[in-house]
């Protein structure tokens, strides 16, 4: 079973780069500059799309077509942190990634390696992450990023029945809004060990 970097055509789940022109990234990169601030001194709750257009000095209109709402926004502020983690499971080393062309990487311990690696973005972000899933109802499912973590455990479950509903399972677990509810709760470090312990229990080897 084919469980390298372009198993399943994940490669074809990618988030694909923006392509803007000149004047339309110079705009982009002033609003997600504001964007960034504001959400550092106030939070990500507390501010509003007309105060990230004003702080940017662009139109509100500008700022609603480029983004949609703040879900957008926040989920173009993660770009960046996203694509390296994409990157890193598409051709990295091991465990994370598909590692050297003469290295075995079982499934499971890449499973392993994916929550470990995405609760480490997950918790280092959670507003902003929280916001760009649910922002609007269903956010979280329409961008390519779930879609590609999406594919890459189906692609690990492949040997586990119905890998494909598992996988969704799993994510569920690592939806920004549960994750906020269990740090709150029981704080990060309990929360990180008892998702950990949940893709442990479905990992292949042991399923």
């Amino acid at each position: 079973m084919d469980h390298g970097p372009v198993g399943g055509g994940l490669e074809l789940m990618r988030t694909p780069p923006p392509k803007e022109r000149a004047d339309a990234a110079r705009n982009r990169a002033k609003v997600l500059a504001a964007a960034a601030g504001l959400f550092a001194r106030e939070g990500v709750e507390s501010v509003s799309m007309d105060a990230v257009a004003a702080a940017a000095g662009v139109g509100k209109g500008t700022l609603f077509r480029r983004f949609g709402d703040k879900a957008g926004l926040a989920a173009a502020l993660l770009d960046e942190r996203e694509r390296e983690l994409q990157d890193a499971i598409l051709s990295g080393p091991a465990p994370l990634g598909p590692g050297r062309a003469d290295e075995t990487v079982s499934p499971s311990t890449r499973l392993r390696a994916f929550a470990d690696a995405y609760l480490d973005y997950a918790l280092d972000h959670l507003s902003l992450v929280r916001m760009s899933e649910t922002a609007s109802p269903g956010a979280r499912y329409r961008i390519g990023a779930y879609r590609f973590w999406h594919r890459h455990l189906t692609v690990l479950l492949d040997d586990v029945p119905d890998g494909e509903a598992l996988a969704h399972t799993l994510l569920a677990a690592l939806g920004a809004e549960h994750l906020t509810a269990m740090v709150e709760t029981v704080g990060a470090e309990r929360a990180h060990a008892a998702v950990r312990t949940l893709f442990e229990a479905v990992s292949p080897e042991t399923s």
